[in-house]
């Protein structure tokens, strides 16, 4: 048994291999709401106007984008080689915002970035488009996973599917026993999610009785929130992804530790309660307050949920 564990284990980096991200998703955003067509590397992503859009499934590292809007009086913008991986290559979820000067004239900003989420779901009012289809309509994400392990008499088969990628492993191993084949067969399906647009409700309810974001991810999601100037900025990139992932109470703690004001630190405390996995450990929050009037403010709105 103990050499039939190994074997599979020496497995799981050919997993890995199947399952490494391919493609990135750009989400732009206008600040004031203003209604844009996009166009990527001359392909138009969207038919409808939108002012929170997200393109999903992108293979290139960078395109070439403009920006149309539906107000002529604000002039279109052009961005040449919008990154969509990090600088090592990796493809990445990533935010962009668009913002008017005094004269009314937009710039396109580099908001935030984090790793892509497989079972990622939009914030509510987001629209989202397969990049290359600019139709109305949703986003299925089938994910299965299927892990096949058969002993025989001459070794160990292993045969891996994920995300439509297969991998058979065959290890003979003339030490083991001649015995009777025995197969054990593991399957997990996701369940199938569907990304709506801005008309259609969705359903933005994180469903955290599980585990909280993974050391990596976080120390990810501090070093995108810090990367913000003001505490506004970091205060809308904390609740993005707060709202996408589980966390926990010292997570939260680490959060609220980044914001300069009090009143950032408080508005972060309470949009994260709900969100983190060991709500009976959430009085530490108290303890990023130098006011008692906050700490009290904090221990009411808990009581009342």
């Amino acid at each position: 048994m103990k050499r039939l564990l190994i074997i599979i284990f020496l497995t799981f980096p050919l997993m890995l291999i199947a399952q490494k991200q391919k493609t990135g998703n750009l989400s732009i955003f206008s600040e004031d709401g203003d209604k844009f067509i996009l166009i990527l590397n001359g392909e138009k992503q969207n038919d409808i106007a939108q002012s929170n859009l997200r393109i999903e499934e992108l293979p290139q590292p960078y395109y070439n984008a403009k920006i149309i809007f539906s107000d002529s009086t604000i002039l279109p913008l052009s961005k040449n080689n919008l990154l969509i991986a990090d600088p090592d290559g990796i493809m990445m979820d990533v935010t962009y915002k668009i913002k008017k000067d005094k004269s009314r004239k937009a710039k396109l900003n580099y908001f935030s970035a984090i790793p892509v989420q497989q079972d990622y779901i939009p914030a509510s009012g987001v629209s989202v488009y397969h990049y290359g289809n600019p139709s109305m309509g949703s986003a299925t994400i089938n994910t299965t996973t299927s892990t096949t392990t058969t002993t025989t008499s001459d070794g160990v088969s292993a045969s891996i599917n994920m995300n439509g990628a297969g991998l058979n492993v065959v290890i003979k191993d003339p030490y083991l026993e001649n015995t009777s084949s025995t197969t054990t067969t593991t399957q997990t399906s996701s369940t199938s999610g569907t990304h709506s647009n801005a008309n259609s409700n969705t359903n933005t309810k994180v469903n955290c009785n599980g585990w909280p974001m993974n050391a990596a991810d976080f120390s990810a999601a501090l070093k995108t929130i810090s990367n913000s100037s003001f505490d506004e900025s970091k205060l809308t990139t904390a609740k993005s992804i707060s709202a996408k992932n589980c966390l926990s109470t010292d997570q939260v703690v680490k959060i609220c530790q980044l914001f300069s004001f009090e009143d950032s630190k408080l508005i972060f405390a309470k949009h994260a309660y709900k969100r983190t996995t060991d709500q009976n450990n959430y009085f530490k929050v108290n303890n990023v307050f130098s006011f008692e009037s906050n700490k009290e403010e904090l221990s009411n709105f808990i009581s009342d949920e």
